[in-house]
């Protein structure tokens, strides 16, 4: 049975900027490649994905302010908070045809 992918248009162009923009990182490619199907913290994505902490932090600060991903939180047991984080979004698909930029992103259930 085929699935069928919902997707949202962008159409503000500043907000196709900052998503091509991240489209082109290859560590925030990486994120989201990584919170694409459960969320994980930011250690579960650096152990997974051989990407600086630091860098983790920064990009998924920027993933944050582009609103493409999903926040949860708990409180360990040692009473520390622990972020989770996972993609809200599957892909970003983005077309240039005579002049005119077209992204889509294709939404993670």
């Amino acid at each position: 049975m085929q699935t069928l992918q919902q997707t949202f248009r962008i159409e503000e162009t500043e907000k196709q900027d900052s998503l091509l923009e991240i489209l082109s990182d290859r560590y925030c490619r990486a994120i989201i490649e990584s919170i694409t199907d459960k969320p994980k913290s930011v250690v579960e994505i650096t152990d997974e994905t051989g990407i600086p902490m630091s860098t983790v932090y920064r990009r998924i600060q920027t993933l944050h302010d582009s609103k493409l991903l999903a926040t949860s939180g708990t409180i360990t047991n040692d009473g520390k908070r622990l972020f989770l984080y996972k993609s809200k979004v599957k892909g970003i698909q983005s077309v240039f045809n005579d002049g005119k930029t077209e992204v889509e992103l294709i939404l993670n259930r």
